[in-house]
């Protein structure tokens, strides 16, 4: 259990939360939720001793263990893969370390021998005897095999250094487990097995995460920073999110009501007040008015960015021809003989475990990479719009937002500029702030804004969610669903691609699955569909062809 007394933190004049009074119980997995620059990671931290709160206090259990999940990737490069996860638990690696020094020691002292007694008491009370089992087992099922424990952490690729990493948090059943954005880079199983691990874990865990099926899967409460305080609420993310926007049409109906009820009185009162026969009535009524109060709706700091995709015109439909496609990166295959027809309406989901196969996939049917063989071939009526996954080269332009976003546009006017920008969450003077500056949110609202303006049929995404709050996601998920045309893309977020897609395309190392009409739980769940994976993921496979 961990709780706060007053917690507030300010930036100069900035109030991020204020008078934050809250338990959070043993037992129970709490999903922080908020707007982008609401404070949930500076909260986490909080809450783990990593920064000061600026008034207020955290309390913590007499010898409860806390375990954050860690951000810098490059702090334990010295160090094996196996030492970086033990080390998630702090007393227990100092014993380690204290007791292998003093074992260590040419000139062993009775005073050594006693110190080491009292380490392998210690030792064996934390159960150290099974700790590299415990983390080698951990590492396994983060998908880290053995031949990996052995090696520096700065032999590892960024992607197997998170998993380290979040296996590091696990470690050692902690009393309270801090964990921010831990689905970072988790392929489908990897993220489904954590999310068993946080249903069975017993003890007290607090999550961020812009995932909103992994915050449904593992959460029993909801605790949201809002207007400056964090408020907890039963249930998963979803059913706050039904829950809140139900409470804020009620408020709002309810004022509406009050609104016309009090229209209705103040015409009365003016009506009939200099009316001797019903000045009672008046007077009656206007003490009604004046006891009549309208609750005030404070806006809340989440704001939801318009995003819809229209076509100038329609697409025939001959698409898009996939044909014997093949490639590979230094040495290292990509896809192999990938025979797909792309039909009108199809909104496809290129799913798989390695990231790199599907942006290189994008990358060849945008022309920007050439494939080692086979072809393809897109519709003469097409019009297309690619987001890629690294957009940093669009951004590297001595220009404003304004002057940005008018490259692209048909219309040049900035008042039309701006109110589009508007609609996308850049308002007053931010417009012509340089694009040299901008978040990473920020460009990806600005790549998005782009894609509409063009008007195309066919959408090509690479990992659009990367960097946006729930609310933006949200948002492009609607949009998405809404959309008339054509949607090639790829995702990490189990609902985005669970509502927006028609067919799942699955590229392996050793083939690839195409099934239409079924969505992506249906597809996870099918039993021959699972064999199959199972069988391509296997590195002893010949490769395989084309999987109908």
């Amino acid at each position: 259990m961990i709780s706060t007394s007053g917690i507030g933190l300010q930036f100069g004049k900035r109030k991020l939360f204020e008078d934050v009074n809250i338990t959070f119980n043993k037992g129970n997995c709490y999903g922080l939720i908020g707007a982008n620059g609401s404070g949930k990671s500076t909260f986490l931290k909080i809450l783990s001793g990593e920064i000061e709160s600026t008034a207020g206090q955290v309390n913590v259990r007499t010898g409860e263990r806390i375990s954050i999940l860690k951000q810098d990737q490059f702090a334990y490069d010295e160090y094996t893969v196996l030492t970086t996860v033990i080390m998630g638990h702090k007393k227990l690696y100092e014993i380690i370390s204290e007791k292998d020094a003093i074992y260590a020691k040419p000139d062993f002292s009775d005073a050594d021998g006693l110190r080491a007694s009292e380490l392998e008491t210690e030792f064996a009370d934390m159960n150290g005897w099974s700790a590299e089992t415990d983390a080698a087992k951990l590492l396994s099922d983060l998908g880290i095999g053995e031949e990996f424990h052995g090696l520096k952490m700065k032999q590892l690729e960024a992607s197997l250094k998170v998993r380290v990493l979040l296996a590091q948090a696990l470690f050692g059943n902690p009393d309270v487990l801090l964990l921010d954005e831990p689905t970072n880079q988790l392929d489908v199983e990897t993220c489904m097995w954590l999310e068993e691990f946080l249903c069975e874990f017993e003890n007290t865990a607090i999550v961020v995460s812009h995932d909103r099926h992994f915050l449904d899967k593992v959460c029993t409460h909801v605790a949201d920073i809002d207007f400056g305080k964090i408020q907890l609420y039963p249930g998963n993310y979803t059913y706050w999110y039904e829950s809140s926007q139900l409470v804020l049409k009620q408020k709002r109906d309810a004022n509406k009501k009050m609104e016309e009820k009090k229209k209705e009185l103040e015409d009365f009162i003016a009506r009939f007040s200099a009316n001797a026969s019903k000045s009672r009535q008046a007077t009656s009524r206007k003490k009604i008015l004046e006891n009549l109060t309208i609750e005030a709706i404070k806006p809340s700091s989440r704001r939801y960015p318009y995003i819809s995709f229209k076509s100038e015109r329609e697409a025939g439909n001959d698409l898009l021809n996939i044909d014997q496609l093949s490639k590979s990166i230094e040495g290292k295959g990509m896809f192999r003989n990938l025979n797909i027809h792309v039909n009108k309406g199809d909104k496809i989901a290129f799913v798989g475990r390695n990231d790199l196969a599907k942006t290189t996939l994008f990358r060849v049917i945008m022309e920007e990479l050439t494939a080692d063989s086979g072809s393809f071939k897109w519709g003469a009526s097409t019009t297309r719009a690619y987001f890629p996954k690294d957009n940093s080269d669009y951004f590297k332009v001595d220009l404003n937002l304004i002057d940005w976003l008018r490259q692209y546009s048909k219309e040049k006017d900035e008042n039309f500029v701006r109110g589009f920008f508007g609609r996308m969450l850049f308002s007053g003077e931010e417009v012509f702030k340089s694009v040299g500056v901008l978040s990473g949110g920020e460009k990806v609202r600005c790549m998005l804004s782009r894609m509409m303006l063009t008007g195309a049929n066919v959408l090509i995404l690479d990992e659009p969610t990367n960097h946006l709050d729930l609310e933006s996601i949200t948002a492009l998920n609607e949009g998405l669903i809404d959309c008339k045309g054509t949607v090639l893309f790829s995702s990490h977020d189990h609902q985005f691609v669970q509502t927006v897609a028609n067919r799942i395309i699955e590229i392996t190392p050793h083939g690839y699955i195409d099934r239409q009409g079924m969505t992506f739980d249906e597809y996870l769940s099918d039993e021959k569909i699972k064999k199959l994976r199972e069988t391509l993921y296997q590195e002893t496979q010949e490769p395989a062809s084309h999987t109908p």
